[in-house]
């Protein structure tokens, strides 16, 4: 496999690099790319540009995973960058796959489980409907790009990842110095539910999605075992050997951080229903081993 890669500096990019042989990466600055992956070749891009057909020489799979983090206060800008960084980047993708000839056969584009909305303790699969929310709405609009490769006679993954956990990144870069200081504890209630995956696992099985010809469409990239809020808690302070007795009232969390806040209130018991009638291994499938290896 031969892939191109947006985002691929990124915390969960940079994991799925080290799993290609020769990998095309956009990137801003493209000289940087051979400095941090001596197997990778960088390419020019600026988002909302097209990118030469020359990038795509030999390309068969595109792996699309480039936007905005949702991480911290959510003000109207922050927003617009949330939703204008998903959509235009993956339109200028499918729009530079419609210059081709030969476009590449797949598409692997990043989405995630916050297209469902907050559902309780519902389970859900990649047939459960959409919500409602601000998330929702942009994955909604995500995919609905991603989707139109579709016509070029490419086929389409959309990627619906959960809470991303490795020791390099991601949303425990966030959770720890509180969690190390024994300050940590649950969000709210602690009823709410929490999809989260390894990032390895969701490198894999990015790989496993591109590899698999029955694959298409949306695709939970979810551990097979979701845990509550206030499991995850309990779980990750006695990793760290510390204590998780500090609770933040929901008032607070959405006092602090706005619209983001209540994000992190939201409740998803999403299932990995197709990638495990594919076959995918997950290397962790239980929170346990997660944050072990993870902290």
């Amino acid at each position: 496999m031969k892939a191109l890669i947006s985002g691929g500096t990124g915390f969960v990019g940079s994991h799925l690099v080290e799993l290609q042989e020769e990998p095309v990466i956009l990137s801003r600055n493209p000289d940087k790319i051979r400095q941090r992956f001596s197997h990778a070749e960088g390419q020019a891009w600026q988002p909302g540009e097209l990118i030469p057909a020359s990038a795509f020489q030999g390309v068969d799979t595109v792996f699309h995973l480039a936007g905005e983090s949702i991480f911290g206060r959510w003000t109207q800008e922050k927003k617009d960058r949330i939703l204008s960084s998903r959509v235009e980047g993956t339109r200028t993708i499918v729009d530079s796959l419609a210059r081709l000839e030969t476009p590449p056969a797949t598409l692997v584009s990043s989405s995630a489980v916050g297209y469902y909305g907050s559902r309780g303790d519902e389970i859900l699969t990649e047939s459960s409907g959409s919500g409602a929310d601000f998330l929702s709405q942009v994955c909604q609009a995500w995919e609905k790009e991603a989707v139109k490769a579709e016509k070029l006679g490419v086929r389409v993954v959309c990627i619906r990842t959960g809470i991303v956990l490795g020791r390099d990144g991601g949303a425990l870069n966030q959770m720890l110095p509180v969690f190390k200081a024994g300050l940590g504890g649950k969000l709210g209630s602690g009823r709410q539910y929490m999809s989260w995956i390894h990032v390895d696992d969701l490198a894999s099985a990015m790989m496993f999605a591109a590899g698999h010809k029955e694959l298409k469409g949306p695709v939970n990239a979810v551990a097979p075992q979701p845990v509550t809020n206030k499991d995850f808690s309990k779980t990750l302070a006695k990793t760290l050997n510390r204590p998780a007795i500090f609770a933040v009232p929901a008032p607070v969390l959405r006092l602090a951080l706005g619209e983001f806040g209540a994000v992190l209130l939201s409740s998803q018991r999403a299932l990995p229903q197709k990638l495990e009638e594919a076959g995918f291994d997950f290397r962790y499938p239980v929170i346990q081993e997660a944050l072990r290896e993870a902290v």
